[in-house]
């Protein structure tokens, strides 16, 4: 009798703890995941000046090390420049929202629903991060048509093929120098699949001429808010997890006991 009143007694006291940590707990980790994600947002926003209106340029020199032989400044305006940067940017937008959709007036009721939310936010999270550590692969025709040679001053010469993408916390830029494929040539023509770096000797086929690439340089810069961007992924995922190993302690008791 004494032993079944004292296991009633460490239920009730694990079940008001419960109560606690869905009512106030939980609430909290979820201010404190926007404040941290709010600023991560910030990072990837279009940079203005104080009054708003005249937009600040980054500049950044781009450079391969030990050689000079590919070198420039490149002048940054947001997030205009690469997909990726763009991409990251909503998936952290859409975890905010997922966030702010459940207010310090909103009642948790099970320890699942909170398991569903974390995991909701940890996937925009991890989408996140990953378009800034997993660059994307294209191949050499997807390359020609994206319209980046567009954005040099002066125009860039037509065996000329530029590529931008992040890795991590740097902005790489890949400069591919192509050769015409004369009808002629006796070379077996194979087109390249999609590749992050197209190494030389690399064939395809855009606008009924064939090229092959004669030389590859690739530059590259460290964007410093990037760098900040990745932490706030990081520890936003920490925290999350962590909330999560703190509602699965109770899963005996949530499982069939809302509040």
């Amino acid at each position: 009798m004494a032993a079944a009143m004292a296991s009633q007694g460490e239920r009730a006291v694990l079940e008001e703890e419960f109560k606690w940590l869905l009512q106030e707990e939980v609430h909290a980790v979820l201010r404190q995941l926007q404040d941290i994600l709010k600023e991560a947002s910030h990072r990837f926003a279009l940079p203005t000046s104080g009054s708003g209106r005249a937009v600040k340029q980054e500049n950044f020199v781009l450079s391969t090390s030990g050689t000079d032989q590919v070198k420039g400044v490149m002048t940054l305006q947001g997030d205009a420049l690469c997909q990726a940067i763009q991409d990251a940017r909503n998936h952290v937008n859409q975890a905010i929202y997922l966030l702010m959709n459940r207010d310090v007036n909103y009642q948790f009721k099970t320890g699942l629903e909170v398991l569903k939310l974390m995991d909701a936010v940890m996937l925009q999270l991890s989408r996140a991060r990953n378009r800034l550590t997993t660059p994307a692969t294209l191949t050499l025709p997807e390359i020609a048509s994206s319209g980046l040679t567009k954005m040099f001053t002066p125009t860039l010469p037509p065996d000329i093929l530029v590529n931008f993408y992040i890795n991590l916390n740097k902005l790489c830029l890949t400069v591919y120098q192509l050769h015409v494929l004369q009808p002629s040539t006796t070379k077996n023509f194979k087109p390249a699949g999609g590749s992050v770096l197209h190494n030389p000797g690399a064939m395809f086929e855009f606008g009924s001429q064939r090229y092959e690439v004669s030389h590859v340089h690739k530059v590259e810069c460290v964007v410093p808010w990037l760098n900040d961007a990745l932490v706030f992924f990081t520890v936003s995922l920490q925290l999350c997890q962590q909330l999560k190993d703190k509602i699965s302690v109770f899963s005996s008791y949530w499982n069939y006991r809302p509040y």
